[in-house]
């Protein structure tokens, strides 16, 4: 008795064939396992720096500001800025810089970039630095040494010791909306808060942040300095205005930060400027109306005229000659006759005959 070997070579190559398998599932797999062998799987973001092109330039010229580590995507603004240093940072906030003569730039989808930035004089003496600094989003900033060559130079203000403000009553926001508001101007409030300082040192001139956000947005972040110095132990009631952009409604959240810590948080409820929508409604409405009406007065002037139609009108008559005619047509009428007859000739049963002479 033979045995037949055709139909057992397919069970020899199944084991051959399960372990070329399991081989390619091992490769797949070997990327995904260096990574999560790895002890830092992803390492930890650089931070933002900046470069220039020249370290002292004079009024009137240019440097070119680079930066890598920021944020992609992210737009920055660039100043020069006076009474800084990298350390303690721009004392005064941008009250101490050149802000008309900044510049925006975005950085790429590396989070580099390269911007040229005029030279000028910031409004405080020198030592000076080449801020930059997020608009929106997540906070971030780096500060380059620059020296603007010919400009005053002063020590920094000394640190005397350590001033801690913090809120010792409820925010509130003061102030009405106004006619124009309706319309879609720009809603605007005074931000009421009393501060005390708790640190043991005299806080001057502070600068506060002023941040309005609206739904699941980042809040806008302006700074508002106010004008005075609150003592060791003493308070003051402050009072900045915030400002919406033009058109702005709906429920918006405004934030009260000094330094790095927010100190009060304030919802806004704005009405939606109906005034506007009332004009949009009348223009929608007039503006058809009007376009028919001069369309109509168009089609009227241009459409053809039926044949003959010169033929049928006839000339009117002065306003004395109509009245003339008139008059002539009514007299006339008063005395007309039948064409067949005359007055002395009509026939008339109660009209007397004539008598004779002698008759009785």
């Amino acid at each position: 008795m033979t045995r037949q070997l055709g139909p057992e070579a397919p069970r020899t190559l199944r084991p051959a064939l399960l372990a070329v398998l399991t081989l390619l599932a091992l490769l797949a797999l070997l990327p995904a396992l260096f990574v999560l062998s790895a002890p830092d799987a992803r390492a930890a973001d650089p931070d933002p720096t900046v470069s220039l092109s020249k370290k002292e330039a004079g009024k009137g010229g240019d440097i070119t500001v680079k930066g890598s580590g920021w944020r992609p995507e992210a737009l920055l603004m660039l100043l020069i800025c006076g009474q800084s240093s990298p350390e303690r940072g721009v004392i005064g906030g941008t009250n101490s810089c050149a802000n008309a003569e900044g510049r925006a730039v975005t950085t790429d989808k590396k989070g580099a970039f390269s911007k040229k930035l005029p030279v000028t004089e910031p409004p405080k003496p020198c030592p000076c630095v080449v801020h930059v600094a997020t608009v929106t989003g997540e906070q971030a900033l780096a500060d380059a040494v620059f020296t603007v060559a010919g400009h005053p130079t002063a020590e920094l203000p000394r640190q005397t010791g350590d001033g801690k403000l913090a809120v010792l009553a409820t925010t509130r926001l003061d102030g009405d909306s106004s006619l124009l508001t309706w319309f879609g101007a720009p809603p605007a409030r005074r931000l009421v808060f009393t501060v005390g300082n708790l640190g043991s040192a005299p806080v001057k001139d502070p600068v506060f942040e002023i941040g309005t956000a609206h739904g699941v947005y980042a809040p806008q972040w302006e700074e508002r300095q106010w004008r005075g110095t609150v003592a060791p132990g003493g308070k003051a009631r402050i009072e900045l205005p915030v400002e919406l952009s033009a058109g702005a409604h709906g429920d918006y959240q405004v934030s009260l930060r000094y330094g790095d810590k927010v100190l009060a948080e304030q919802p806004w409820g704005v009405g939606r400027p109906w005034g506007v929508t009332l004009f949009w409604i009348l223009l929608c409405l007039v503006v058809p109306a009007a376009v028919f009406r001069i369309g109509m007065a168009i089609v009227d002037k241009v459409r053809p005229r039926p044949a003959g139609a010169h033929r049928l009108r006839r000339p009117t008559a002065p306003p004395a000659a109509t009245a003339t005619s008139t008059d002539l047509a009514n007299t006339n009428a008063t005395t007309a006759v039948l064409p067949w007859f005359t007055p002395d000739s009509a026939p008339s049963e109660n009209r007397p005959r004539p008598t004779t002479k002698g008759q009785a």
